[in-house]
């Protein structure tokens, strides 16, 4: 016994043809094709600039009032502006540290989300020679307001995410 070709008899469609190659949709198509995309790519979700976008790892808990805990990953963006109450990552008596952006008028200082009780002694080493603290009556975080120098306040960038395990 032997089974036709198709297109042999000639009762089906010709061998190679569009016919026989294209599958047909039938019935009602899957909602979930919707939903179908690519894998995700951090780069387009994280990174605006990736000659100016780098990755850093936090160290200390400075900043853990705004989620930003001891090592968190920031993503740094050096060529965005930083504001008033952006998060930077500044340069402050030769060292880097995570800092939340502050102005006095036209003076930039940077302040830590922790109060002054949780860092302890640390707050006023961690300032240098050439920086004045400011700590307010109620409580609430210094500011460090590097006084002029010939280095003043270095904004090293600006961190746009914080990525944390859970």
């Amino acid at each position: 016994m032997s089974i036709p070709q198709p297109g042999a008899s000639g009762r089906g469609p010709a061998s190679g043809s569009a016919a026989q190659q294209a599958p047909r949709a039938h019935g009602f198509p899957s909602p979930a094709r919707d939903y179908l995309d690519g894998g995700i790519d951090l780069n387009r979700e994280l990174v605006r600039d990736r000659t100016s976008t780098f990755l850093m790892r936090v160290a200390g808990n400075a900043m853990a009032a705004s989620g930003i805990r001891d090592g968190d990953e920031l993503v740094v963006d050096r060529a965005a502006t930083p504001r008033h109450g952006s998060v930077v990552v500044a340069v402050l008596d030769g060292e880097l540290v995570v800092r939340r952006m502050v102005f006095d008028g036209t003076v930039p200082g940077l302040a830590v989300d922790a109060p002054p009780a949780a860092l302890g002694s640390h707050t006023r080493s961690a300032a240098g020679p050439g920086t004045v603290i400011l700590e307010s009556d109620d409580g609430a975080a210094p500011v460090v307001l590097p006084a002029a120098g010939p280095e003043g306040l270095r904004v090293w960038g600006v961190a746009t995410y914080c990525l944390h395990r859970l």
